[in-house]
């Protein structure tokens, strides 16, 4: 049975050359969604990760891999990149064909959601972790171990089946341990090459702090923003002191419009214990200067202030106007005396 992989794809293990890695590990990752509606009809949706970056596309209505980044091809020629794009053209067909005849074999009923992740990870010494697993419906059922096809440790029974009848076909096993322990390595190794500078890039987070709707009576949501760093890892932790506060709540990490990134992370805190709290910001960009900022500093004084400026020039008026109206009323007695 040819299922997920081709022996097409044995080939292109040759078609790259070496390329020196740059210290850093970086994970290429391909996501795919397959919607199986009826026995005559599906979708599959593909994207390509490398690491933060999405560097591929491919659309169901599409039979070319999109290129997201100028750099994508990863130091293929335009003959290899071409290659590439006929063995995922047919892989698309093989696919379809080997789970509807697993489905059939299996008597299961339409429709059925798959979603596979495939990849590998490379490591500054030049070697590698390749990994591939399959879910149903959002749940792990199979997965590639070296050489054998494994069920998931809570995998249905049919599953089990399924996996037998996989291990038996020795061409694709093959097929899959070359595509995963030499051809994505490979090709990793060229995207890490020619886009060395999107990767290596660096942008260091801006921070400011804020309060919530306050959770109760007596209490305060203590808000630390960080946005505009790159890349996406980045600590950032609610302190008191050199103390960690475990109540720290971390929102998830969001994409800005240009490519960096958000994070809102919060702290529930007694109107009354908020003396010496601060949020710290780690990130790769700020090297070992950390920014720290002191809750009664950014915004306990920040509010004084803006009370301050509100106020004065509100009392400044009030007694201009006050003097103004004395002058003119004494002018306007003796005016009329």
């Amino acid at each position: 049975m040819e299922f997920l992989l081709l022996l097409l794809v044995s080939g292109l293990p040759q078609v790259w050359g070496r390329y020196e890695v740059p210290p850093e590990n970086f994970t290429f990752r391909v996501l795919q969604i397959s919607s199986f509606v009826n026995s005559s009809w599906m979708r599959t949706d593909c994207l390509g990760w490398l690491g933060e970056l999405q560097t591929h596309r491919w659309n169901n209505d599409s039979d070319t891999i999109l290129c997201l980044l100028p750099w994508c091809h990863g130091g293929l020629s335009e003959q290899q990149w071409q290659k590439l794009q006929r063995v995922f053209q047919v892989y698309r067909i093989s696919f379809k064909r080997d789970v509807q005849e697993i489905l059939k074999m299996l008597r299961k009923d339409y429709p059925v959601e798959l979603q596979i992740s495939a990849g590998c990870e490379v490591d500054p010494r030049g070697s590698s972790e390749s990994f591939l697993h399959i879910a149903s419906e959002g749940v792990d059922i199979l997965s590639f171990q070296g050489t054998l096809w494994e069920p998931a440790p809570e995998a249905p029974p049919w599953v089990h089946m399924v996996t037998r009848v996989l291990n038996l076909d020795e061409g694709t096993k093959e097929t899959v341990q070359s595509l995963l322990n030499d051809t994505c390595p490979q090709f990793v190794r060229g995207l890490i090459e020619v886009g060395k500078s999107d990767l290596e890039k660096q942008e260091k987070p801006k921070a400011w702090l804020s309060s919530g709707p306050s959770p109760g009576p007596g209490r305060l949501l203590l808000v630390c923003h960080v946005s505009g760093f790159y890349p996406k890892p980045v600590w950032v932790m609610w302190m008191r002191g050199k103390q960690e506060q475990l109540d720290t709540q971390r929102g998830d990490v969001l994409p800005n419009a240009d490519k960096t990134w958000y994070l809102r992370v919060t702290l529930d805190v007694a109107a009354s214990e908020m003396a010496g709290l601060s949020c710290r910001v780690k990130h790769s960009s700020l090297g070992d200067q950390d920014i720290v900022l002191y809750w009664a500093d950014e915004s306990h004084v920040s509010v004084g202030l803006i009370i301050l400026a509100v106020l004065v020039p509100l009392l400044l008026l009030v007694a201009g106007f006050y003097l103004w109206f004395k002058r003119h009323w004494t002018s306007s007695a003796q005016d009329v005396r």
